[in-house]
């Protein structure tokens, strides 16, 4: 075995394993030892015209990006049956580049807000920044991938789902990736590399979703914004304990 051959498994082979072990064990470790870091850190309170504008279309088009790779790692034949027809293969592949593009959009509006307000500057960490290259570089990579080599949900759902299923077999099979372009290794270690450094960002509050907030009664909040509002809700309150 040649020296690329052995660089090729350790990247592609190797590679994926140590992310998921960093991800598991500093994730555990983390929520154990410093569970309240478990956060957004929101900024949102600080900064919010922008942050609309640049999360919605950024959350939007990653979430649905990511459910197509999830899909087609589920269930690649269907991926196949449904890209079959040629007006089906099209709305995919146009509807995945539209969410790429959102996500890009949305989030150079977001790192451009924060790098631009004094204020989101002072609660910006250096595992933010790291974290917003490597993000920008994944998502730079992956439209790269659907501009360059089309038919991208195709060969997904034949080379590298293979490839996906094989590291969760425990049996690494890298033959299918050691031929594709380079972009498309980079868009692949990009991706185990944003798994490694996951536990370290203030990602991590994706697994910790208020689910209670699905099924809590609604809650009515009323804003009262002038002295003469204060007033009224003060007597409505003073009324309200009379009558109890």
């Amino acid at each position: 075995m040649g020296s690329a051959n052995h660089l090729d498994f350790l990247l592609y082979g190797a590679f994926p394993y140590i992310a998921m072990v960093l991800l598991l064990v500093v994730t555990i470790q983390r929520y154990r030892q410093r569970a309240y870091t478990y956060s957004t850190l929101s900024s949102q309170f600080l900064e919010n015209r922008q942050h609309f504008w640049g999360s919605v279309p950024f959350h939007y088009g990653i979430l649905f990006v990511l459910l197509g790779h999830f899909v087609a790692f589920l269930v690649p034949r269907s991926i196949l049956w449904w890209n079959s027809h040629p007006a089906r293969l099209y709305i995919l592949e146009i509807t995945a580049l539209i969410g790429g593009l959102l996500s890009l959009i949305g989030f150079v509006s977001l790192v451009l807000r924060r790098g631009s307000n004094n204020r989101l500057r002072a609660v910006t960490t250096p595992s933010d920044w790291i974290l917003s290259v490597m993000l920008l570089v994944q998502i730079a990579t992956g439209l790269g991938v659907a501009v360059f080599y089309g038919w991208g949900s195709s060969w997904f759902a034949s080379t590298l789902a293979p490839y996906l299923w094989s590291l969760v077999k425990l049996n690494p099979d890298v033959a299918a990736v050691v031929p594709m372009p380079w972009l498309v290794k980079a868009h692949i270690l990009g991706a185990f590399a944003l798994v490694a450094f996951f536990p370290f960002t203030r990602l991590v509050h994706i697994l910790v979703i208020p689910n209670m907030y699905l099924w809590r009664r609604t809650q009515v909040v009323r804003w009262y914004g002038t002295n003469q509002g204060r007033v009224e809700h003060r007597k409505r309150s003073a009324q309200d304990q009379q009558q109890r």
